[in-house]
């Protein structure tokens, strides 16, 4: 990689794999609703995503299926929103400690 890397280079890089397979959230928009889908966790049977702007989840194969119309459940504490500038922070400290170069 370059001697400056760049947090969206990470993300785009990341995006480049299957769903299945990529460790950062990354957003999809269907019928008029964004969402950010969280990477799916080893022990997990799918990944989730998470409305951008509420408290809300949903299975992302739900959400693949139905779209906008997919069944989203409360969440107490993440938003989609939220789950993005986790990342982006996890990313920005990762890179000033030199961890990626």
């Amino acid at each position: 990689m370059a001697d400056h890397i760049d947090i969206d280079f990470i993300f785009q890089t990341d995006r480049e794999n299957p769903p299945a397979e990529r460790s950062l959230p990354w957003e999809e928009t269907r019928d008029g609703v964004t969402v950010v889908v969280e990477p799916k966790p080893h022990w997990a049977k799918d990944l989730r995503a998470f409305r951008f702007d509420a408290r809300e989840y949903c299975h992302y194969a739900d959400w693949t299926r139905h779209g906008a119309r997919a069944r989203f459940y409360g969440h107490i504490d993440t938003c989609g929103d939220g789950l993005l500038l986790k990342a982006r922070a996890l990313i920005v400290r990762e890179i000033a400690e030199g961890l990626w170069s």
